[in-house]
């Protein structure tokens, strides 16, 4: 496809999403049957030596790591040595939580899924401890990175000390294996402990040999120093509050969690993470090189569990099947770490594929610029919402039930209120409060708005008795903590 009226009408569009001075550097690009077609940088690599960004650029790629893992445990399968559908057990025999019978029913599935039952924790913190604490910027990091927060936690190096953590926190699983949907580093951090256990190498080492290097991703490591010399690397970026307001600063120290790398810890480029998705185009292949045979793929992008009536989690991938996402089938992930916002679309339907990075997290515009650059491409208005939800009128006597405080083990806290006919969450980021308003969409289901085209499904979760007993809030299951309104 050579440049149309629609990139220009999306460039112009796109100024209005970037903010030059909140934005350090993005690169977005889309390719169509593994071609790419389009490619538009934003900003620069590092702004001090004004280095532009290219498809080239190495950028983190967050939790869209999971998706890997989940590939590396299906050509394990493929080569007869586990099953997902083995308990986790089998090889993890040290795994339990508080209720060990509960804990010998979880599967690898539902690790895969999302669908085990934990709950959110903050091993994913204590993970990362060291290279936070390291972290020459420590002090000026917003919660739950803070001091305050992360002195509380518990080093948590190794797999083992990962699953000492899992059997000593007094955790209740939030249902049945495989019935609640709930997002979970320290499910896809064991991930990477049973690929080392069944492949006899590191979990870092086969992701290299068996799924890098035959993808031909050579801009892409968990471990910088393994980038040639040359690879342009961004700098991160992070804000901290100064006066009472948000502010963007260069923070180039690159966290590490090696007890939880198969959550997100990769770094990859524009380039290579668009090969990477011909994995999920084609079927399994990238060029002449076949990573994973079609079955495996297609039970990759097959639903799993609901997030909410339209979305569901697959094996590392979210999926909006069709006709929700503008009639076809959307299947996505995002990823965020300190310094990283990615997202990474596949339109199967369409054989199109998109990747958007940036240098910044909390960065949620790097969506936003895939939404609307495909609403360009396909003569859609250019902030039309993503997916299509039925109206829906509220019941709003059932706003009460609502509204109250919800934390979790991970450190998230909000506070649901009513205000003028409205259920609203006002969640804290250090001394900063937040108030989104939500809309409904189905009973106890709402919308969370993030940018005009896109929004992330919030649910209120009722107890065998009828109250409603937890949320689901960025995509994680919260408890109730306080029934009255705040």
């Amino acid at each position: 496809m050579n440049r149309q009226p629609w990139t220009t009408a999306f460039e112009e569009y796109a100024k209005k999403l970037v903010n030059p001075r909140a934005l350090p550097g993005a690169m977005l690009a889309l390719a169509k049957d593994g071609e790419i077609f389009y490619q538009k940088a934003f900003g620069h690599s590092d702004a001090e030596q004004q280095k532009e960004v290219t498809l080239d650029t190495v950028f983190g790629i967050g939790s869209i790591t999971k998706s890997f893992s989940c590939i590396a445990i299906l050509q394990l399968q493929e080569a007869g040595k586990l099953c997902v559908q083995d308990p986790v057990i089998t090889y993890l025999p040290a795994f339990t939580v508080a209720d060990e019978s509960a804990a010998k029913r979880i599967r690898i599935h539902h690790f895969m899924s999302n669908s085990a039952g934990l709950p959110p924790l903050a091993g994913i913190f204590g993970a990362m401890k060291r290279s936070i604490v390291d972290d020459p910027d420590y002090t000026d990091l917003l919660p739950p990175f803070d001091p305050a927060h992360m002195s509380k936690l518990p080093f948590i190096d190794t797999y083992e000390d990962l699953l000492s953590y899992l059997a000593a926190s007094p955790i209740e699983l939030l249902g049945e294996p495989g019935t609640q949907f709930s997002y979970s580093n320290d499910a896809f951090g064991l991930l990477g402990a049973i690929v080392e256990r069944v492949s006899g190498m590191s979990y870092e080492a086969y992701v290299r040999e068996y799924i890098l290097h035959p993808a031909g991703m050579t801009h892409t490591a968990f471990f910088l120093d393994d980038l040639d010399k040359k690879t342009d690397i961004s700098t991160l970026h992070t804000r901290k509050v100064v006066n009472g307001k948000p502010e963007v600063f260069a923070s180039p120290c690159w966290w590490d969690a090696p007890s939880q790398r198969a959550a997100g810890f990769l770094k990859s480029t524009v380039r290579d993470m668009l090969r990477y998705t011909e994995i999920f185009r084609t079927g399994g292949c990238v060029g002449t090189n076949r990573i994973l045979s079609k079955e495996s793929v297609a039970s990759m992008m097959t639903p799993q569990i609901s997030i909410d009536s339209q979305t569901h989690y697959a094996y590392g991938l979210v999926v909006t099947p069709a006709p929700y996402y503008h009639g076809g089938t959307l299947v996505e992930h995002s990823g965020g770490l300190k310094g990283i916002s990615a997202q990474m679309y596949i339109l199967p339907d369409e054989g199109i594929t998109g990747v958007a990075l940036t240098n910044l997290d909390g960065a949620f515009v790097v969506r936003d610029l895939l939404a609307s650059s495909l609403n360009s491409l396909h003569g859609r208005p250019l902030d039309l919402p993503e997916l299509s939800y039925p109206s829906y009128e509220p019941e709003s006597a059932l706003f009460t039930d609502y509204c109250g405080k919800y934390a979790s083990p991970e450190g998230n806290e909000i506070i649901v209120k009513t205000e003028e006919g409205t259920v609203k969450i006002v969640a804290t980021l250090g001394e900063l409060d937040s108030v989104i308003p939500l809309k409904a969409v189905g009973l106890d289901q709402f919308l969370m708005s993030m940018s005009a085209t896109t929004s992330n499904p919030v649910r209120f979760i009722r107890d065998e008795q009828g109250q409603v007993s937890r949320i689901l809030f960025g995509y994680r299951q919260l408890k109730k903590t306080s029934r009255s309104d705040v």
